[in-house]
């Protein structure tokens, strides 16, 4: 029987699913070509790219970070753990579908109340049964709460209302195996995106998706982990992304917000990127409290090379 294909375990805002098939128009020629044997991706989120990449090209070994703890210990757990969790997904599943719909958000509101108290008693570190239930609750929420939106507030605190769906798949078997299988040829680390260096190698492909900028005043979407991603983090990362392009000779691809959305004039990332092209690609963007701000943005995409694209489609 043919393998089901993996695909992201968890929805994240600013997801890559989408822009999948313009991203590889992207993509290094060596990477199609097999001379890439290694990926890295060090804002991992719901790992959309990374994903696709494990499983379309003949990559041997891959490295992958988030500074959100939760989301890399569900890693390890989908790696090391997958059976245990299913088990208990299947209990979420179950205790939901047998809850009324009047009494779902009481269940909601219970398991973010624990998932959040446990956040200061979780031992990050050391693998134990805590952490099968601490990822299933994550991916129970994230399943649930409103958008399949992860947001923190200042105190770090999981604070997305409930999402009144009425048959989220909160136990997806077939894709947490799948997960699994890829992620038994990756390292996966709790790490700023700066450990990442010495993991790369002249033949590894890089993937960087930061926060992105806000492109307005009033879009400020980075909380995925307490401390947000500042402008001047948005410089620092630009600096480092040059260092690896100086000092690792990998191949680099990076996606951020395009502010010419809003302001034509604003050349922010054409300024700190200044010796690198850059692209733009087209994406809906749904997560907005207004919804006539939702639908087609540009977003860009900056290498450190010179796409061949397969269908020659580059805009």
């Amino acid at each position: 029987m043919t393998q089901a294909k993996a695909k992201p375990i968890v929805k994240w805002a600013g997801g890559k699913g989408q822009l999948l098939s313009q991203f590889s128009n992207y993509y290094p020629t060596e990477l199609r070509t097999n001379k890439i044997n290694k990926y890295a991706e060090p804002f991992m989120g719901g790992g959309a790219v990374f994903f696709e990449v494990m499983q379309t090209y003949r990559i041997q070994s891959a490295y992958i970070s988030d500074v959100n703890k939760d989301l890399v210990l569900t890693y390890w757990v989908v790696q090391q753990k997958p059976q245990d969790l299913l088990h208990k997904l299947y209990e979420y599943q179950k205790i939901y579908e047998n809850t009324s719909v009047e009494k779902r958000n009481d269940l909601f509101l219970l398991v973010r109340e624990e998932f959040n108290q446990k956040r200061f008693t979780t031992q990050y570190q050391t693998l134990s049964d805590d952490w099968i239930i601490r990822a299933a609750q994550l991916i129970f929420l994230n399943k649930t709460c409103f958008n399949g939106l992860f947001r923190l507030n200042s105190k770090g605190g999981f604070n997305v209302p409930f999402g009144k769906y009425p048959k989220p798949t909160i136990l997806d078997e077939q894709n947490i195996w799948a997960a699994s299988r890829i992620l038994q040829r990756t390292e996966i680390q709790i790490a700023n995106y700066d450990a990442c260096f010495d993991h790369i190698t002249d033949n590894t492909f890089v993937y960087f998706d930061p926060p992105y900028r806000p492109i307005s005043k009033t879009a400020s979407f980075n909380t995925y982990a307490s401390g947000g991603f500042s402008e001047q983090d948005q410089i620092k990362l630009a600096h480092f992304f040059r260092k690896i392009n100086t000092e690792k000779q990998a191949k680099l691809m990076l996606s951020n917000s395009d502010p010419k959305n809003e302001n034509p004039e604003d050349n922010f990332f054409e300024n700190i990127f200044n010796d690198f092209p850059i692209y733009r690609v087209s994406a809906s963007r749904a997560i907005n409290s207004n919804a006539e701000k939702r639908g087609a943005i540009n977003e860009i995409v900056v290498t450190n090379y010179q796409p061949t694209p397969a269908n020659n489609l580059l805009f």
